[in-house]
């Protein structure tokens, strides 16, 4: 029997702890998912959650129902790698022989009163209370940190559900600045049409109770304060001993194992994946790809064979602007921009098809199937 324990159980550790549970079902694996919340967070749907939409709820139990994994409900307080052990933050500790880390990122709160005064998308519970300090203004300002994808798509969603609210986009760069001229023109009348205003060249200093400071000083006023720019590794992956980057990654191998622990597998946002473009960015379109990437490799370990080297390309950038409205931009596998992109009702249709329920291609995995996607994505899984 080899033990094997995935911590985190969001879209990367549900995928690698199913999959992993069926390549190892004639090697005698036994698979053990541990996570914090019982309850499934669809992560991609936060923005949702925060403008005070109600999502279906997913019962880790029910999700892994059939596959023969043992479902653990704890936050995970410490690592230590030279005994192969998990402790828990009740006192558990839980000994593998294999593990794959899918503990994801938090928020990067480096910047001063980011942790005391703003929310962040860290889990499902903060970002409810985002939600209800929202319906309970009448009026005011909320300012959005952040002009990446999830800041340009959070600034939409709560203009749109708040009409009240002014909401302010503050970034240091233009919003959607990795797409193409023609998706980026789309995105930018779309946060005019929903009145949200853009404040470009922005760099916050500090978080205050009622606002932000601006690099020279200038306040901002905020009745609430929603910070998305950027995140890092959990402490427990640096803590340990294991080789992490600059924002607490876990470096790993072609096959995805940690470079300096080979019993430690690392997906998702959890890893820093190095590609001839650069080091994968944190993403659901990456992340599934690299945990079942792992669950293979870790099938062949067991079997005596050599992992294959993971691959992976990008395909899109898919960006929701409210309920009616979205905007997707192709890309090369580098991620950089193609000419085409979707715009409208089409790139609504198309965005809710690749970010819906995931329990579909949960299915397939129970099976013993890879999802097309995922074969186009990597360009063939092992």
């Amino acid at each position: 029997m080899t033990d094997i324990l995935v911590l985190g159980a969001g879209y990367t550790g549900v995928a690698a702890a199913i999959r992993t549970a069926v390549r190892t079902r004639r090697t005698g694996g036994r698979v053990r998912l541990v996570n914090a919340s019982a309850r499934f967070t669809e992560r991609l749907r936060l923005h949702q959650t925060a403008a005070g939409q109600r999502l279906a709820d997913f019962p880790l139990q029910d999700v892994v129902a059939g596959t023969g994994i043992e479902f653990v409900q704890g936050r995970v307080a410490g690592l230590d790698v030279e005994r192969r052990q998990a402790r828990l933050e009740d006192g558990r500790v839980l000994g593998y022989d294999k593990l794959i880390y899918a503990l994801g990122a938090v928020t990067d709160a480096s910047v001063p009163g980011v942790a005391e005064h703003a929310f962040v998308y860290d889990d499902y519970a903060g970002t409810v209370r985002l939600a209800e300090h929202l319906a309970g203004l009448a009026s005011g300002t909320v300012v959005v940190a952040g002009g990446g994808l999830t800041g340009v798509e959070s600034a939409a969603e709560i203009a749109e559900a708040h009409p009240r609210l002014h909401v302010v986009l503050l970034t240091r760069g233009r919003p959607g600045s990795m797409m193409g001229e023609r998706a980026r023109a789309h995105l930018d009348a779309a946060l005019e049409r929903l009145g949200v205003e853009v404040r470009t060249g922005a760099d916050i200093t500090k978080v205050l109770p009622e606002g932000v400071e601006l690099a020279g000083g200038e306040l901002v006023h905020s009745d609430a304060t929603l910070w998305t720019t950027g995140t890092r590794g959990l402490p427990p992956a640096a803590e340990s001993g294991l080789s992490v980057d600059a924002r607490g990654r876990i470096v790993v191998d072609s096959a995805l194992r940690s470079v300096s622990h080979p019993d430690v597998y690392a997906v998702g946002d959890a890893a820093a994946v190095s590609r001839p473009y650069g080091v994968l960015h944190g993403t659901c379109q990456s992340g599934i790809p690299t945990g079942l990437h792992a669950a293979d490799s870790l099938a062949a370990a067991l079997r005596g064979r050599t992992p294959k080297a993971f691959r992976f390309g990008y395909v899109h950038q898919p960006v929701s602007l409210g309920r009616e409205d979205a905007v997707i931009q192709f890309t090369r596998p580098d991620d950089s921009p193609r000419r085409w992109y979707l715009k409208g009702r089409a790139a609504v249709a198309y965005k809710e098809a690749v970010s819906g329920s995931p329990l579909p291609t949960f299915g397939l995995l129970k099976r013993g199937l890879v999802p097309v996607w995922a074969f186009a994505l990597t360009g063939g899984l092992g």
